[in-house]
């Protein structure tokens, strides 16, 4: 005796293409909300003119070179704590120390001791109410004076990273990369920077 065929599973028509799927879906969760749930108040929608997102801050060219917080301090003659011995600063020539954030590129001048104590230019961000700068792009100077995008890279992979790390591909050493550059156009500098 023969055994029986099993009954082939059908698909429903509105499963079987993934447009009609998320249409359903969102169908969906427009039922599950009250009308009043839908409505924006005013106070959520965004208002033009404020300045909360990263583009719309204005990239600027910082420079002078990038020492220990607590280096610093010391040669004002001012004592901190050990917990302050590792905040990487930038020291501009007219003395000000502004404190660089360590996100994905001012990291590097916490961890790597070769990108202080140098003369830098840095394209960054300066946030109002933050005394923080926000590093996008660093530009060291070699023994002549030429100017040299910084970064890190991986000659097996030829990637580059803004960190001390494992290569991202391969996993293997980085090495410290110095490029002649000059700085980008946007930043509309006057020729006395330049």
């Amino acid at each position: 005796m023969k055994p029986l065929p099993l009954p082939r599973r059908r698909t429903p028509v509105m499963f079987s293409r993934p447009v009609e799927l998320f249409a359903v879906l969102g169908l969906i969760s427009l039922l599950t909300f009250s009308p009043d749930e839908m409505i924006l108040s005013d106070d959520s929608v965004p208002v033009a003119d404020e300045q909360t997102d990263e583009t719309t801050t204005e990239r600027e060219l910082f420079t002078g070179k990038v020492v220990l917080l607590k280096d610093a301090l010391a040669e004002r003659d001012l004592r901190v704590a050990e917990e302050m011995a590792d905040q990487a600063v930038l020291e501009t020539p007219e003395g000000d120390l502004i404190p660089i954030l360590a996100d994905w590129r001012g990291r590097a001048f916490f961890q790597d001791e070769r990108l202080r104590d140098r003369k830098v230019e840095l394209v960054a961000y300066r946030r109002e109410h933050l005394p923080y700068l926000q590093v996008l792009m660093v530009f060291t100077f070699d023994e002549d004076g030429t100017r040299q995008y910084t970064d890190y890279w991986c000659d097996v992979c030829s990637i580059p990273m803004y960190e001390i790390k494992a290569c991202e591909c391969c996993q293997g050493d980085i090495r410290l990369r110095f490029q002649p550059q000059d700085l980008p156009n946007y930043l509309h500098l006057s020729d006395s920077t330049e």
